[in-house]
């Protein structure tokens, strides 16, 4: 079977200092992985090669059946890999409708032009309507997203994340910020647009990753400690250990 998304032996420096130390990640169609470890562990900079925000020092990554690592990032997005970010990124003084149009125009075909007019696209805006049904933002259909709440606009930028129907999904903290109500909401929409895509998420809501993953990817000084099922990745003693042993410490002194 094709991996969706696989990562081999996979490195980054930056001087002398090396941040990801030989990941090696195999990750099969449709799985939901969540990636998690301690602060400086590495995460984000694992997010940044796989999108091609940076290119690895050495090793491979692996889209399906194409080699991926050194490609910029809007030639891997148009080979089927999304992302989103911990800074919310969308277009402020645009509509939620027009925000999601964007995202979906050249996955539709529709390039470089300006012969044409948008409102004449029946097929882009109507699935645009569909990603607002899909986010539970119909209601606000012509709202500018600068004037959406802070959920709001992370429901957003999920919509165009997902709009241009890339197969593989990388979602950075999607519900950072956000309150226990809010982040239970974006747990099931999350898994409702994520079904038949491969997902991603890096996450330090241990509620969010027990509740979505079906798989966790334990990061600790750049490299994957554990790879496997909540359960396997809860029980491990050097999971315990590294991580998550003191997130409940952490979680018993605040009082949770």
């Amino acid at each position: 079977m094709t991996h969706a998304l696989q990562l081999k032996n996979l490195r980054k420096s930056f001087g002398k200092t090396e941040i990801i130390r030989g990941v090696d990640l195999a990750v099969q169609p449709g799985e939901r992985v969540a990636v998690i470890g301690p602060n400086g562990a590495g995460k984000s900079t694992l997010f940044n090669l796989i999108s091609g925000r940076f290119a690895p020092s050495s090793g491979e990554i692996w889209l399906g059946q194409h080699r991926i690592d050194g490609k910029k990032p809007y030639e891997i997005n148009r080979m089927g890999l999304s992302r989103s970010f911990q800074i919310t990124n969308i277009f402020p003084k645009l509509s939620v409708f027009e925000n999601l149009r964007c995202g979906v125009l050249w996955s539709l075909g529709y390039r470089y032009t300006f012969l044409k007019f948008l409102a004449n696209l029946t097929d882009a805006n109507a699935r645009a309507e569909e990603l607002m049904r899909m986010i539970h933002l119909e209601h606000k259909h012509d709202v500018l997203a600068v004037n959406l709440t802070y959920a709001e606009q992370r429901a957003l930028e999920i919509g165009v994340t997902i709009a241009g129907g890339a197969g593989v999904v990388l979602l950075d903290e999607p519900t950072a910020g956000m309150s226990r109500s809010e982040t239970a909401h974006f747990i099931d929409l999350i898994r409702e647009v994520t079904v038949g895509k491969t997902l991603l998420t890096v996450e330090h809501d241990m509620g969010v990753v027990f509740g979505l993953a079906d798989k966790i990817a334990v990061v600790v000084y750049g490299e994957v400690l554990a790879f496997d099922t909540p359960e396997a990745v809860r029980a491990n003693p050097r999971v315990q250990e590294a991580y998550l042993g003191s997130h409940v410490a952490e979680s018993q002194a605040a009082g949770h």
